[in-house]
């Protein structure tokens, strides 16, 4: 302990060591600082430790810059194997334009189930929103980015894994952290996801995971080893269909499914139109022209064309 104390002395932290890359652009951070009426000037950038003592921008700027040399990687497969690719993304860009890209990415693919109690329909997402939220936050606050490799997300049908690099900072263990002691690797980078309001405060995020799956079966799994993070939210929905013994959920889903359905039919014949998708799910024109511009908003689908001529491409 002694000498891993010394280590950590002799050796500073990533983030605030100085960038070899100097030629940073923060558009993406600038964005979000005015969106919350918040200041980014040379000052600020000195408080918030994107600048050293030096005058010149350390590695936190880069991790938040357009220039970031880290990704953050999301595969979709079939089934609960890795077998068969669907789908596949590579985020890259600042930290923040990683974060906001990857959540809309992956809550394409949280699927909705309505069900029924009485008169009253009940919508439940695959996954509850605030866990993947938390666990998105975790992996790109909490990571070691002295590793180059990137953060990962793979998506199943019946879970979901985010998967970062550095295990856990040196001391603490697993039962340490499920008591609420909270050590964060990059504390600059934290302060200023605080500042942007995007975490409300530290040492919270494995709570929320798991208040969120309080009222279900299912139950989030964490796993750490050497080097490595993962955590597994399983499938809401998917652990109540195997408790209720149905073995076929894909009818029950709503609005998610019926973009796939689109998907399919656009990738079959190479294009889709807003008539055929009125044909195809049995919705009037409203619905139709929500689903496709959803799915032109989420980049899945790209138009062609004007007025009844249009047509539907996938990307």
């Amino acid at each position: 302990k002694r000498k891993e104390r010394k280590l950590m002395k002799e050796n500073p932290a990533y983030e605030s060591m100085r960038s070899m890359q100097q030629e940073l652009t923060f558009t993406a951070l600038r964005k979000h600082f005015q969106q919350r009426e918040l200041k980014l000037d040379e000052a600020q950038l000195r408080t918030l430790k994107l600048i050293g003592d030096d005058g010149l921008y350390t590695n936190l700027a880069l991790l938040l810059s357009e220039q970031c040399e880290h990704s953050l990687k999301v595969a979709v497969f079939q089934g609960s194997t890795r077998a068969v690719f669907r789908d596949r993304r590579e985020f890259t860009g600042s930290l923040l334009q990683q974060l906001y890209d990857a959540y809309a990415f992956i809550d394409n693919y949280n699927k909705t189930k309505a069900t029924f109690h009485g008169l009253e329909r009940v919508d439940t997402q695959d996954y509850p929103p605030e866990a993947v939220r938390e666990v998105l936050l975790n992996c790109l606050v909490h990571r070691d980015y002295s590793f180059s490799g990137s953060t990962l997300v793979n998506i199943y049908d019946d879970r979901i894994e985010f998967i970062s690099l550095g295990g856990l900072v040196t001391g603490l263990k697993m039962e340490t952290i499920f008591i609420g002691v909270s050590q964060t690797r990059n504390p600059a980078l934290a302060a200023v996801f605080y500042r942007l309001r995007l975490i409300e405060s530290f040492g919270t995020g494995i709570e929320k995971i798991q208040q969120s799956y309080l009222d279900t079966a299912a139950r989030p799994e964490f796993i750490a080893v050497y080097g490595g993070f993962k955590v597994v939210l399983p499938n809401v929905n998917e652990v109540q269909a195997k408790e209720l013994g149905i073995s076929e959920t894909q009818e029950c889903y709503g609005f998610a499914d019926e973009k796939d359905k689109v998907m399919q039919l656009a990738a079959m014949q190479g294009y889709v139109t807003r008539k055929q998708v009125e044909d195809a799910l049995q919705v009037k024109t409203t619905k139709a022209y929500m689903l496709l511009q959803e799915l032109c908003d989420a980049g899945r689908l790209a138009p062609i064309g004007v007025g009844r001529s249009r047509k539907y491409i996938s990307r």
